[in-house]
């Protein structure tokens, strides 16, 4: 990547303010995956599965006076698909400890958010989508981020200088729209394109019972709109189009027992539109079920965008139902379901995932989605409503 050389050099040269290496450490993982389709695709150029192979090792250098560098690079290679076969610097910065406040200067991952099901406010990395189709998975943003902790919160600041376009399945890949997107031609609404300088500020508290945060935002916004257009082989396409936004939000998070309240909203305005969003719930946690040792989490969530079928998001009116397990074994197992039920179309979608140490260094991960009552008008589920599948992913961590 073309910014890459530029964050190297800047990095470097804040080494000879540092003093001698105190500590270094080298690990990460390795993994195979396998994605079972119960359906043949519906689009003639896709493969009915695919396995594939990650490498995500990681470097972490610290001084003795507590500043560090950290180096995480990502590649994947798929066996169907095209565009997921693909390399990412997930981190590469360089962060500086002064008191009372840290600098941190290269490529690297933000989270922002409390709920379970949607990430509504979580804006600073890109979504790395062929990864996975909760959008979890972040590419790595560069960045410099100034956090300063007071006595009554945390501010950070955030100039973020390069954008990173979203990833999509390629032609031969599932879970995709109906015409591939074409992501080597995206379209800016400013000139500047990805050299577009954006911006952030965020406050942060944690009180004796919750935590919260409000954040604004100016720059280009990650979730993309869609032109049809052709390539230069006459096939139709869609380019992404990415606008200029200004967006405020909100998290929220109150601790009352075993109940665990979660809000994120925002509001956003850009050149055609303004709307607010927001989701929000609650979890609530049996501790020891049956007399054992297993805890069960109760999980309810709604989420709103008041476009409705505008939404670039498919959680406009839903309502989002789950269950986590935490067997509290000596091998980790977990278990988490989710259901989500819209309720204007009625469409479903369930999905199930657990994962179990076998060793100290071996974890198996099982994943499953299934796709129930997608109607035509559903746009953001009716493409993939024959994709439900299985995702099984091997790790060894060294």
């Amino acid at each position: 990547m073309k910014y890459t050389l530029h964050l190297i050099f800047l990095i470097v040269s804040f080494l000879p303010w540092t003093t001698f290496v105190q500590a270094h450490e080298m690990n990460g993982h390795v993994s195979v995956e396998a994605r079972l389709f119960a359906n043949a695709p519906l689009y003639p150029d896709q493969e009915r599965n695919n396995g594939s192979i990650a490498l995500a090792p990681e470097y972490y250098h610290e001084w003795e006076n507590g500043s560090s560098f950290t180096f995480v690079p990502f590649l994947r290679l798929d066996s169907a698909d095209s565009e997921r076969t693909h390399f990412d610097i997930r981190e590469l910065n360089f962060l500086l400890l002064g008191d009372p406040w840290e600098l941190r200067i290269g490529i690297a991952k933000v989270f922002w958010g409390v709920t379970e099901f949607v990430h509504l406010i979580d804006i600073i990395n890109q979504t790395d989508l062929v990864e996975d189709l909760r959008g979890e998975d972040k590419l790595g943003q560069p960045m410099v981020h100034l956090s300063a902790p007071t006595d009554w919160g945390v501010l950070d600041f955030f100039v973020l200088p390069f954008f990173r376009e979203r990833t999509f399945p390629g032609p031969d890949g599932r879970l995709r729209t109906p015409v591939a997107v074409d992501t080597g031609n995206p379209v800016y609404e400013n000139s500047a394109e990805e050299n577009h300088v954006d911006f952030a500020l965020r406050y942060s508290h944690v009180f004796g019972f919750g935590d919260i945060g409000f954040y604004y935002f100016k720059g280009t916004g990650r979730d993309p709109l869609f032109i049809p257009s052709l390539n230069t082989g006459g096939q139709p396409v869609l380019l992404p189009f990415y606008r200029l936004i200004d967006q405020a939000g909100i998290d929220l998070q109150l601790v009352a027992g075993s109940w665990l309240w979660k809000l994120e909203a925002l509001y956003q305005d850009n050149e055609s539109e303004n709307f607010y969003a927001a989701t929000g719930g609650f979890e609530y946690t049996f501790i020891g079920v049956g007399d054992s040792t297993m805890d069960l989490g109760l999980i309810a969530e709604f989420a709103y965008d008041d476009r409705d079928d505008e939404a670039a998001t498919s959680f406009e009116n839903d309502l989002l139902l789950g269950l986590r397990l935490g067997v509290n074994d000596t091998a980790g197992t977990e278990l988490l379901t989710g259901l989500s039920y819209d309720l204007d179309s009625r469409g479903n979608v369930l999905r199930i995932e657990t994962s179990r140490r076998i060793t100290d260094s071996l974890k198996l991960f099982l994943e499953g989605w299934a796709f129930f009552n997608v109607e035509p008008d559903d746009t953001s589920l009716y493409s993939i409503r024959d994709d439900d599948f299985i995702r099984l992913q091997l790790f060894y961590y060294f």
